[in-house]
């Protein structure tokens, strides 16, 4: 398996434009709170399980994904995971389910666009058209440049 530094220096690469760079500091957490609310609003057996459980599974495989990776990562995007959740669980109760589902689909359609902007500045094709554990890779790229500013490892 790929460590983390050989994950970042591979997604580093293809995120060189400051431009795309600020791109995704929008758009990747704003994609990843989208897929978190879709899964939300998936309907779960009455009786069986709460609403957003198939989103807290999917957190979840997620988050033993980043521990495996680095334990420091594993707990920080396990933080993401908990603050991102509290928002969804908060704008579901504001906005409805209709209304959170115009709101994350919307959204989701304007990141990606975005996304994909970026990468036409760059120049360079998306890093998950190569490999889709890129798409999990992205959120952490982020976390981890958070946490070498705050002077963590991970």
């Amino acid at each position: 398996m790929r460590s983390i530094h050989d994950w970042f220096e591979s997604y580093g690469n293809d995120h060189r434009h400051p431009t795309n760079r600020a791109i995704h500091w929008v758009c990747v957490p704003a994609i990843l709170w989208c897929v978190i609310a879709l899964l939300w609003l998936i309907p779960v057996p009455v009786g069986m399980l709460q609403q957003g459980a198939w989103a807290v599974l999917a957190m979840f495989a997620a988050y033993l994904f980043y521990h495996r990776l680095s334990r420091n990562m594993g707990w920080t995007m396990a933080l993401v995971f908990i603050a991102l959740a509290l928002i969804t669980a908060g704008l579901r109760h504001l906005l409805g389910f209709h209304g959170l589902l115009w709101l994350a689909v919307a959204l989701f359609v304007l990141a990606w666009v975005g996304q994909f902007v970026g990468h036409r500045i760059e120049g360079q094709r998306p890093s998950f058209l190569t490999d889709l554990a890129y798409l999990l890779i992205g959120p952490a790229w982020l976390a981890g440049k958070v946490m070498k500013r705050f002077g963590l490892d991970y």
